[in-house]
């Protein structure tokens, strides 16, 4: 059973029609947001549910840190797309959550020399970089197997080396699609499917949507899963400390571990879908959060964007001072350099974001008070911020991952999180829909 966005709306368009699992047992590997969505709908249906989670914490790459004393979301930070049709935005409206809009209008660009950039000539900059992509999706062929670096260094052959523009294709694409324009596939990088509406944060914190999904499901925390064995009939999931068995097993891990083989499957995964593991692309963005004891920026302005180079350092900086009253000003790093800084210590990053804020306002720098950063490539239970499609893979590759793979029997083992949908990749709704999918089709299991 191969599920698409057609499937998701007539999953969530109609009341649940509650299959009866009474007895079947799922153990459930991860509980980042997708595993949390198929354990729910699982128990809601009578099964017998058990997560286990390698971290000491649920969530995955959902997760808020406040020692700043205002919100730091370490993973995701924006609900995309928040029209009534995402069930991420559902979530919000169940516990009331104040989303508040970071407005793209509202910006200030500076150049590599920390010059103010004319709103006449960001404008023109934005024209370009859309021309460009315009020019690549109408003239590209399906099966074309370059990345978007290559076509653009053919098409345009000295587009990117103006730092304007190549602030354009980092900040816009590679900080969309979660990896290096050098990687990305020119044909898919914007295939995907979007809800409507514009993204939101939520000033007093994301992560307080995952209370209700969890709430009294049996979450094992500090259990990193070694091995899956799911031939012959049934499961069998083994922990360092423990083996747990069951009917079947959902597998919610990062693309990252599945990349990384810190799984052992037996018996291994199909040929097919290592492949199509192997072809996806998982990337990482960086985050580093600094606060000042005063602004010395404009507080009124939503996004600071800074032509940096390389491409990709500290590029776009989102002011805290438009949602809250503290002078935080949050740095991403997008593409290859997200890499090169998620292997930075804490006070090299620091000293290497702060360089470049002193690109555009001089001495008005002053010293943090504290910071926040993050290095998820460096991660060892995700290896990775987010799933991309890389030049050599195809959608079939995202979607395929969602079939259930068959023991000897029938299909026990199921895959679902952000990278195992097309449409929704690289998304906490991804993530979260792919998590229903699972127990459906363990539910369909049931009544074949």
């Amino acid at each position: 059973m191969s599920l698409t966005s057609t499937s998701y709306i007539s999953l969530f368009s109609k009341k649940a029609e509650a299959k009866n699992l009474k007895g079947i047992k799922v153990i459930v590997v991860g509980s980042g947001i997708s595993g949390l969505a198929a354990a729910k709908r699982l128990k809601s249906q009578g099964a017998i549910v058990t997560i286990l989670e390698a971290k000491n914490r649920i969530g995955g790459r959902l997760y808020t840190d406040y020692e700043l004393g205002a919100p730091f979301e370490v993973g995701a930070g924006w609900i995309h797309g928040p029209s009534n049709r995402n069930p991420v935005k559902k979530l919000a409206n169940k516990i009331n959550a104040e989303t508040f809009i970071t407005d793209d209008s509202n910006y200030e660009l500076y150049d590599q020399n920390g010059e103010w950039v004319s709103e006449q000539k960001f404008n023109e900059i934005n024209r370009q970089w859309e021309d460009i992509l315009d020019h690549i999706d109408n003239e590209i062929d399906l099966g074309d197997t370059r990345s978007l670096a290559d076509v653009i260094e053919q098409e345009f052959p000295n587009a990117l080396e103006d730092p304007l523009l190549a602030w354009a294709f980092s900040a816009y694409t590679e900080f969309n699609q979660g990896g290096p324009i050098e990687k990305l596939s020119a044909f898919y990088h914007d295939e995907g499917d979007l809800f409507s509406g514009k993204d939101v944060i939520l000033p007093h914190g994301y992560d307080p949507i995952l209370k209700p999904l969890a709430k009294d499901l049996d979450i094992r925390l500090n259990q990193p899963v070694v091995k899956i064995s799911y031939g012959g009939d049934g499961v069998t999931v083994s922990t360092r400390e423990k083996n747990y068995s069951g009917d079947y097993v959902v597998c919610s891990v990062p693309l990252g571990i599945l990349k990384r083989k810190k799984i052992k499957f037996h018996p291994p995964l199909p040929k097919s879908y290592q492949q199509k593991i192997d072809r996806l692309g998982f990337g990482s963005v960086t985050k580093i959060a600094l606060k000042f004891e005063k602004a010395f920026w404009d507080p009124n302005v939503q996004y600071f964007g800074i032509a940096s180079e390389p491409k990709g350092r500290w590029n776009l900086w989102l002011n805290y001072r438009t949602f809250s009253e503290h002078n935080i000003l949050l740095g991403l790093s997008f593409g290859a350099y997200a890499n090169e800084a998620d292997k930075m210590s804490a006070s090299k990053m620091t000293k290497d974001a702060l360089s470049v804020l002193e690109s555009v306002w001089g001495s008005d720098v002053t010293s943090p008070s504290d910071m926040i950063c993050t290095n998820w490539s460096k991660d060892k239970e995700t290896f990775g911020a987010y799933s991309f499609p890389n030049k050599l893979s195809v959608p079939s590759d995202f979607d395929g991952l969602a079939d259930g793979i068959s023991g000897d029997f029938y299909k026990t083992l199921f895959l679902c999180g952000e990278h195992t949908t097309f449409d929704y990749a690289g998304t906490l709704h991804g993530a979260y829909i792919t998590g229903i999918w699972a127990a459906e089709a363990i539910a369909e299991e049931e009544t074949e």
